[in-house]
């Protein structure tokens, strides 16, 4: 039985940092927001499927940063950053079903 993701949860992540005096700034924390992104209906055992679901994952993983950057301004990286090392993070477990799919997928 072929085993398949039904949910990838995306996150970003941006890091604050607290102004202690004009030579010094500490690291104080990192701000994580995570959205869940459905794979139900995606057949990843096809291209398009794959390219369909990169995109939910982009979207989400831009989502998720920019909201973070709204909340924190003063929080980096960049929103566009954060997106891309997010999206590349969550595509990882998305090159492994979708290589499961097409193994398990008819000929």
């Amino acid at each position: 039985m072929l085993r398949t993701i039904e949910e990838i949860t995306v996150q970003g992540t941006r890091s604050l940092t607290e102004v202690v005096d004009r030579s010094h700034s500490i690291p104080i924390v990192d701000v994580s927001l995570g959205y869940g992104v459905c794979t139900a209906g995606l057949d990843l055992a096809t291209t398009t499927g794959v390219a369909e679901l990169d995109k939910l994952i982009h979207d989400a993983a831009l989502a998720a940063c920019k909201e973070i950057g709204r909340q924190y301004p003063d929080s980096t990286p960049t929103d566009e950053v954060c997106a891309e090392r997010e999206a590349d993070k969550a595509m990882v477990k998305v090159r492994k079903a979708a290589a499961a799919a097409s193994k398990g997928a008819p000929k």
